[in-house]
């Protein structure tokens, strides 16, 4: 892994020293790499002439670029254990708490521990189904599919979950073929700390704890029986930081 700014040689040690950086921060100080990459950002004026759009390249081991992660706003960013989590999915997880759950495992997974304010994380429910007991699939008819639902808070934006593909099931009794989830799988859903003047405030310099709450909704079935609908909170707790204000020696800075 490594980083690449417009920051001078000099910036880059400064803020890698104080920061405990160990991979290598690379200095592109005309911007000539960044614009090369296409992602030179033109809206970028006075000291921050030259700067990137915030993101991440994975590139292989044969220099191919397979994949990119950017943001339009300086503010807002992914972060690495997030990019982590989309190309190695069991590498990714930075904290889980096990929930329980009527007929099935549930364990909740976050992606990160810590955020700063614009930080795009990664939230997780793995879910456990016990042999010959499934659950409907979004998209069913007639039957209650579950359902990942998280709270609105002016804190945290949460995205659209985003289910795997679902298997389909016949119903030999009822001659009717289902969507149905078997097995091990996940329910992802994004999420963003604000990153507006007024929830910056509230972070201050101590930092600020927010948890994201919802609500995991299923129906599960075995071979027999199909069980009530049921409902389990489900909730993830992230540390915000306080934004990195100090700015490198007048000397070096940017002018």
């Amino acid at each position: 892994m490594a980083a690449i700014s417009y920051d001078s040689p000099a910036i880059l040690k400064d803020f890698a020293d104080r920061h405990k950086i160990e991979y290598p921060l690379l200095a592109d100080p005309q911007s000539k790499i960044i614009a090369s990459y296409g992602v030179l950002n033109p809206e970028a004026t006075g000291m921050m002439k030259g700067m990137a759009f915030p993101g991440y390249y994975y590139i292989d081991p044969n220099e191919i670029i397979r994949e990119q992660y950017f943001e339009a706003k300086y503010t807002d960013r992914f972060t690495a254990n997030n990019v982590l989590a989309k190309l190695f999915p069991e590498l990714a997880e930075e904290v889980s708490q096990k929930v329980e759950a009527p007929h099935l495992g549930l364990e909740l997974r976050q992606s990160d521990r810590a955020v700063a304010p614009g930080s795009r994380f990664n939230l997780t429910v793995q879910v456990d189904l016990p042999q010959d007991v499934h659950v409907y699939a979004p998209g069913v008819k007639g039957y209650k599919p579950i359902h990942l639902e998280l709270d609105s808070s002016p804190e945290v934006q949460a995205m659209p979950p985003s289910y795997p593909i679902s298997k389909t099931l016949y119903l030999e009794v009822i001659k009717e073929e289902v969507p149905v989830f078997e097995g091990k799988f996940r329910i992802t859903s994004e999420a963003k700390i604000g990153a507006n003047p007024d929830f910056i405030k509230l972070v201050g310099l101590n930092g600020r704890t927010v948890t994201v709450s919802g609500q995991l909704n299923y129906q599960a079935c075995d071979k027999t029986i199909c069980y009530p609908p049921t409902s389990v909170p489900v909730n993830w707790r992230l540390e915000v930081l306080p934004l990195d204000r100090q700015r490198s020696p007048e000397a070096i800075q940017h002018k």
